[in-house]
C-alpha cells in the first residue's frame, strides 16, 4: 500500500501546497515515514517532533519485539504454564485486542501462530530450505499454538499451556497508532504515521483535504509497483487507521505448488484460497492491522461475511483467470462512491 507522501508518479500531482514536517527512519525491523502537516498552535518543534516519535516507537519495540531477547513479550513467552505475571498497559491494551479478533474470526487471527510460521520457513526460526513440512510435523507445531490458551483479566496474564506469543501482525499499527498520541500531544490535528505499511491518518492533508491513499496492484516484484485505487481517508478531527495485506509477493514453490506465507492457525497450513489483497480501514491502525492479517487467512467469502458482522470497512482484490476482481463490505462503500 502506497501513502500520499510523493512516493510514485501517480502520486505526484498530489503533491503540492505548503510543505510538510517529513520524519523517517528504521523501527521494528521495518521503516517508518511520518507526515505532518503545517498548522498554527503547534506546542514543539520539529527537533522535539522527531525525539517523541523516536521515543514512542522505542517503547513499542521494547515492549512488543520478537527479536529483541529481553522484551516483554519474550518475558510473556518464557511465562511458565499457571504463574501470573502483569503486562504493562500498553501490552495488555493489545493483547485485549488480539483476543477480541481471535473469537470473532473463530481463531483466524493468533498471536501464539509462531511455531507453524516458522515450521514453514517464515519466522525467525526457520531453517534456511523451502521443504513441505509433514502432517504429523505440522499436527506438533499446532500442539504448541492456540491463543484460546492464553487468560487476560484487568493487567494480569497466564498460559493453560506453553505458548510463543508473536505480534507481528498488530504491533506496527500499535506503534503507528502511539506515535500519532504523541504527535497529538504536540498539538498537531493533522498528521499520517505509516510503520512498515500500516498507516494512521489523522485529520487532513498539508492540500487541506483528505489524506490519499493508493493500495497497490498485486504483484510478485517491487519493480513497477502499479496503484489499484485511490482512495481519499479522513476530515477535520478525524482518525483512522488503515492497513493492507496480501499474500502474493512472500511465498515458495515446491513441485509446481505455490506456498503462501499466510499461515491459517485453525489448518496449520498455508492459504489456498484465491484472496490477493485486503484494506482494512479501522478506528485504530492497531485494530486494521490485526483484521488485515485475519481477513487473508479467512478468504473471500468468509472474509466478507466476517466484516459484515463487525461492521468492518474492507477492500478486496481477488484473483481471477483475468487479473484481480473488486469486492467490498458496506462499510467500505462510502469510500468507493
Amino acid at each position: 500500500m502506497l501513502a500520499s507522501f510523493c512516493l510514485g508518479a501517480a502520486l505526484l500531482s498530489a503533491c503540492s501546497g505548503p510543505e510538510p514536517l517529513k520524519f523517517s527512519g528504521p523501527t521494528m525491523g521495518t521503516q517508518y515515514n511520518v507526515v505532518v502537516a503545517p498548522q498554527a498552535g503547534l506546542r514543539c518543534s520539529q527537533g522535539q517532533m522527531a525525539e517523541r516519535i523516536r521515543q514512542s516507537l522505542a517503547k513499542t519495540n521494547d515492549q512488543m519485539s520478537h527479536y529483541q531477547g529481553d522484551s516483554e513479550l519474550n518475558q510473556l513467552s518464557a511465562l511458565a504454564v499457571g504463574e501470573v505475571q502483569a503486562v504493562s498497559p500498553e501490552m495488555a491494551e493489545v493483547l485485549s485486542l488480539s483476543e477480541q479478533v481471535y473469537l470473532a474470526s473463530d481463531g483466524a487471527f493468533d498471536i501464539t501462530i509462531g511455531p507453524l510460521v516458522n515450521l514453514w520457513g517464515f519466522g525467525p526460526k526457520s531453517k534456511a530450505d523451502d521443504a513441505v513440512p509433514s502432517a504429523a510435523a505440522i499436527e506438533q507445531a499446532k500442539a504448541l499454538t492456540g491463543a484460546g490458551a492464553l487468560y487476560l483479566k484487568g493487567n494480569q496474564l497466564s498460559k493453560q499451556k506453553p505458548l510463543e506469543l508473536n505480534l507481528s501482525a498488530v504491533a506496527k499499527g500499535y506503534g503507528a497508532d502511539r506515535v500519532s498520541d504523541a504527535l497529538k500531544a504536540c498539538g498537531s490535528d493533522n498528521h499520517l504515521v505509516e510503520v512498515g505499511g500500516e498507516m494512521h491518518l489523522a485529520g487532513i492533508s498539508h492540500r487541506g483535504t483528505p489524506w490519499k491513499i493508493a493500495v497497490e496492484k498485486p504483484s510478485n516484484t517491487l519493480a513497477g509497483s502499479r496503484v489499484q485505487r485511490l482512495f481519499e481517508v479522513g476530515g477535520v478531527g478525524s482518525r483512522k487507521g488503515v492497513a493492507t495485506s496480501g499474500d502474493y509477493r512472500n511465498y515458495f514453490e515446491k513441485d509446481g505448488v505455490r506456498y503462501s506465507h499466510t499461515i491459517d492457525p485453525r489448518t496449520g497450513r498455508p492459504i489456498t484460497h484465491k484472496l490477493a489483497s485486503v484494506t482494512v480501514f479501522a478506528e485504530s491502525s492497531a485494530a486494521a492491522d490485526a483484521w488485515a492479517t485475519a481477513i487473508s487467512v479467512l478468504g473471500p467469502e468468509r472474509g466478507l461475511a466476517v466484516a459484515e458482522a463487525e461492521n468492518l470497512a474492507v477492500y478486496m482484490l481477488v484473483k481471477t483467470e483475468t487479473g484481480f476482481a473488486e469486492h467490498h463490505s458496506t462499510a467500505f462503500a462510502t469510500y468507493v462512491e
